[in-house]
């Protein structure tokens, strides 16, 4: 799996994980609900380290917890 594909699918289970949508962590972290999707949905090649920061901290947790996760394992870049 491509890296932008494992953010999007970390960020995804996160969400699923608190029972939040999408909107409410648009909500929530200020960031726009379009941006949230097209990095859920691996619509771009790359996104900004300061907005996954923005996301994990919205999510209550550090960036190190975000990417301490299986997915980032086997990333086919």
């Amino acid at each position: 799996m491509k890296l932008i594909e494992c953010i999007g699918k970390r960020i995804d289970n996160l969400l699923k994980e608190r029972g939040l949508t999408q909107y409410e962590l648009s909500e929530r972290g200020g960031i726009p609900r379009s941006t949230i999707n097209v990095i859920i949905g691996a619509k771009r090649k790359t996104t900004q380290i300061d907005t996954i920061y923005q996301i994990a901290d919205t999510l209550g947790i550090s960036l190190k917890q975000f990417f301490d996760d299986n997915l980032f394992d086997n990333i086919s870049d």
